[in-house]
């Protein structure tokens, strides 16, 4: 039971990060695009991929941490059924370049990123 209160409570703050995070891109950059989710999904994939690599390298961290910031936190920030959505309208409304655009490079840079992270998350 002592897991899933772990969980609850960082997903609970992931997605508020989530909505204020986006909704602060959307306040400066309007939403044509999805750079919100954008942000989200590579800020997410480079933050987990450091906590994971960091995680391994360190395995005195405490597997909570884990719970927390693995499964609760970055599970509820990061927005890949949103990414998908928001791809599929951009398709469906015939914005075949936005589309496609934002389905490579949220795809492409969220490989980057957990690999930088990664590899950052290996050096501490």
């Amino acid at each position: 039971m002592d897991e899933f209160l772990i969980i609850s409570i960082g997903a609970v703050l992931g997605a508020n990060a989530r909505y204020l995070v986006n909704g602060w891109v959307i306040n400066r950059m309007g939403n044509s695009f999805p750079h919100g989710t954008f942000l989200i999904n590579f800020t997410g994939s480079l933050l987990l991929g450091f906590f994971l690599s960091a995680a391994a390298e360190h395995p005195v961290i405490n597997p909570r941490w884990y719970l927390f910031i693995g499964i609760g936190f970055l599970g509820a920030f990061t927005t890949f059924s949103t990414y998908v959505y928001e791809s599929f309208i951009l398709l469906y409304q015939g914005q075949w370049g936005l589309g496609l655009l934002n389905i490579f490079n949220s795809t492409a840079l969220g490989i980057i990123a957990i690999g930088l992270g990664f590899f950052l998350g290996k050096q501490i």
